[in-house]
């Protein structure tokens, strides 16, 4: 008698991390969704010219350091029209993951050339925070002059 317990034990102990490694899969294919959706939403708003919209998708560090009106001046005064956005693929690493994208976009260049449509691939970090997916934008880093040669 005692063996059949152990074995069900056993059994139920298998089972049990069989359906763990499944939530697991579940979460992760949860996550692919969302963030996926997430990136598209976010470009449809700035598409649109709602980048006070689109602010809520930043990171929460990136928000601290940028209010919503100043982004969405930035980001709404460009001299570039995006038009379309377009899904590539993602890859992720625990709480971080990089998302390609294509954007279709129009720029009004000097001369006979006139208006310019195009469209460029993207890539984004997107990181989680407190369960949640958000974009977080690439720093710019600033361009220093030459060293003092000695």
């Amino acid at each position: 008698m005692k063996s059949k317990k152990v074995n069900i034990a056993r059994l139920a102990g298998a089972l049990a991390l069989l359906a763990l490694a499944g939530c697991a899969n579940m979460a992760h294919k949860e996550d692919s969704t969302v963030i996926k959706e997430r990136a598209v939403q976010r470009w449809d708003l700035l598409i649109a010219h709602q980048a006070d919209k689109a602010w809520d998708f930043l990171s929460p560090g990136y928000r601290a350091t940028k209010t919503r009106a100043q982004y969405t001046d930035e980001m709404n005064s460009r001299g570039i029209r995006w038009s379309k956005v377009g899904f590539g693929s993602q890859e992720c690493d625990g709480d971080t993951c990089k998302v390609h994208l294509f954007v279709d976009y129009s720029m009004k260049m000097g001369g006979p050339a006139g208006m310019v449509k195009s469209s460029a691939p993207l890539q984004e970090t997107w990181v989680r925070v407190d369960g949640k997916w958000y974009y977080l934008p690439n720093p710019v880093q600033p361009k220093l002059g030459k060293e003092k040669e000695s």
